[in-house]
């Protein structure tokens, strides 16, 4: 399953832990917080300053060599 920016952070997460290690690169330092469960990829980007097609892609990336 691709990953989009409409993804939830915690959905992320649980397709695997070791994607915390992205968000956590780009500031995202609360993948563990609350929020993490209701905001989607593009939600926490807006909110940190980010790029969310960059970090879909990465994550995608990640898990595609996992």
């Amino acid at each position: 399953m691709a990953v989009t920016k409409d993804t939830i952070i915690l959905e992320v997460l649980k397709m695997n832990r070791g994607t915390a290690r992205l968000f956590m690169e780009i500031g995202m330092h609360c993948v563990g917080c609350p929020s993490a469960s209701g905001e989607s990829i593009e939600q926490a980007c807006l909110v940190h300053g980010a790029d969310p097609d960059e970090l879909v892609r990465k994550i995608n990336d990640f898990l595609g060599e996992n």
